[in-house]
């Protein structure tokens, strides 16, 4: 554990940082026009009309990045790269303190929300030392709403991209709402540097931050009559979170429909509404098209989209399947270029007002877990403290397709996580009935591992894929009611024995593998999620349990 008290002149520092930049005469306010016309001189214009960036950095510094204060929200333990930033950031702060009394600045001022209650302020110092860095600043501005008079809390980032790339690091102040951004130009850290506090400050009003798509499903249900539900999609960057919350999943009968609310975090209540926070949307695009995902391609090829190394050639032609710069590629897309899809209101209604909420959890593995799940709370709460997934190259391009675990897919909860999970099972069980969760799986079954003599890893089997278009059919199912499930011969709940519009039987793990090589993976995992929970000592047992069973 970090001391406590170890860091009151870091935080002096830190807040005498921010009041100097607040009034300093090297920092420029700069206006909506000239903010996005100096953006776009330093970028290239695509076909669309719209323009592409390009970061030297292309993902998130995790292992770099490190929370600052009490121990309610030091981590309680670092990586050594953590802990070197910690050794040295007094020096670090003080070379800053100096550093920004002469590099020249521009500050935007935005909010995050729109709503009376929970509204944060944000403003963002970007360091123009390098002038082409203005684009920060202005894909900041794209993602958040025009700023409110006295709104609460107010957070801050300080940015500068060009410090030396040995010394890069993210360091956050949570309880001062203040991070601090070196030696990254990677917009993504200015993205969840705001919704990280914000997150932590919303814990601190009695609400829960999920990194979670919001939306408002009408469907025919089997009495015939339209149902309204909300729905949050849980899920790693890069596993199908936003192609699923910008999807139809072709409800077309007359009275069915979506409403887009949100794609990367929102603010869940007790009463099941939950507050949103962006206008832009920051949205992967790899393999991005305009058949199986139609409504952010329709998006992304707006006048207002900005794209973030995605590959872009001499004549403007945008290539979304092309990574030979990175598979991260990027786009801020504005949520009203997703119109006729989205709601008047990025805030989902509380329960009461709908016929119910679905939480769905997306995990994304290519062996023996099923592409559906239906959950018991206490279930919902396990699959919510596992967080199971693979990593992708938003988070560690090094680790693609690597097992992770990240409680509630979220890898940017501050303080106990123990916390969030009890917070989020009580709610589903206080809400039984009118909250249904589901896991479901965006990856596919048959996929079969085998290490070398060296180490290495190779694939022996290929891995039968779970399309987009097969995905949607089961959240389709799930909101018409047209799902019959059945008790999973393997593990401890519910999947699915017929789908309207796909055939589930196709994914059956028997297919893929013999009794004795499904018995083991499955032993083996639930032995991992057994040694995993344990690190939890604060966790409601009834989750302990469901982990132990699941």
């Amino acid at each position: 554990m970090i001391s406590t008290t170890s860091f009151e002149n870091e935080i002096q520092s830190i807040n005498r940082i921010v009041q100097y930049l607040k009034e300093a005469p090297n920092v420029i306010n700069s206006t909506d026009w000239t903010l996005r016309r100096n953006a776009e001189r330093h970028a290239l214009f695509t076909q669309f009309g719209n323009i592409a960036v390009h970061s030297t950095v292309k993902n998130r510094s995790a292992k770099l990045t490190v929370c600052i204060g009490s121990p309610e929200v030091c981590q309680t333990s670092l990586h050594p790269l953590q802990t070197e930033i910690v050794n040295n950031l007094a020096k670090t702060l003080d070379s800053v303190e100096l550093y920004i009394r002469k590099a020249p600045f521009v500050r935007i001022n935005r909010n995050m929300g729109d709503n009376r209650e929970f509204s944060p302020n944000c403003t963002i110092f970007v360091s123009i030392q390098r002038p082409e860095m203005i684009r920060l600043a202005y894909m900041a501005w794209a993602a958040l709403f025009p700023p409110k008079q006295e709104t609460e809390p107010k957070q801050y980032i300080i940015y500068i991209p060009e410090w030396q790339e040995s010394a890069r690091q993210i360091v956050v102040f949570p309880e001062i709402s203040t991070t601090v951004v070196l030696g990254t130009d990677y917009y993504g850290e200015s993205k969840k540097g705001f919704l990280r506090m914000a997150m932590w400050n919303a814990k601190q009003r009695g609400m829960l931050g999920l990194h979670a798509g919001a939306k408002i499903i009408k469907a025919r249900g089997i009495d015939g009559g339209i149902k309204k539900y909300g729905m949050l999609i849980l899920g790693l960057s890069g596993t199908g979170k936003t192609t699923h919350t910008c999807h139809t999943h072709d409800l077309s009968d007359e009275g069915e429909g979506i409403e887009i609310l949100q794609d990367d975090v929102v603010f869940l209540k007790k009463d099941g509404s939950a507050y949103g926070s962006e206008r832009g949307f920051y949205l992967k695009t790899e393999g991005l098209d305009a058949v199986s995902q139609p409504i952010i391609y329709k998006a992304s090829i707006s006048r207002n989209a900005i794209f973030e190394n995605v590959m872009v050639d001499y004549e403007g032609n945008v290539f979304f399947d092309d990574y030979t710069l990175t598979s991260n590629g990027r786009g801020i897309m504005l949520r009203s270029d997703l119109h006729p899809y989205i709601s008047e209101s990025i805030d989902l209604p509380a329960i009461d007002e709908m016929d119910g909420l679905i939480v769905a959890f997306i995990t994304r593995r290519h062996t023996v877990v099923p592409l559906a799940a239906k959950l018991t709370p206490e279930q919902a709460g396990a699959v919510f403290m596992l967080g199971e997934s693979i990593e992708t190259s938003a988070g560690d391009p090094k680790r693609a397709g690597e097992s992770v675990r990240s409680v509630g897919t979220n890898p940017f909860i501050i303080g106990d996580k123990s916390y969030d999970g009890n917070w989020f099972y009580d709610f589903v069980k206080r809400n039984e009935g009118k909250v249904q969760c589901y896991q479901l799986n965006t990856g596919g079954v048959g996929e079969i591992i085998e290490k070398l003599p060296d180490g290495k890893k190779v694939t022996k089997r290929k891995v039968k894929r779970v399309e987009i278009v097969e995905m949607s059919a089961i959240i389709r199912g799930i909101v018409r009611g047209t799902i019959k499930w059945e008790n999973d011969r393997h593990w401890n709940f519910a999947s699915p024995a017929y789908v309207e519009g796909m055939d589930i039987s196709n994914y059956r793990v028997e297919k893929f593998y013999n009794e004795t090589s499904i018995a083991q993976q499955v032993s083996d995992l639930r032995r991992e999620r057994i040694e995993y929970i344990k690190g939890f000592d604060k966790l409601n047992k009834e989750i302990v349990k469901a982990v132990e069973t699941i």
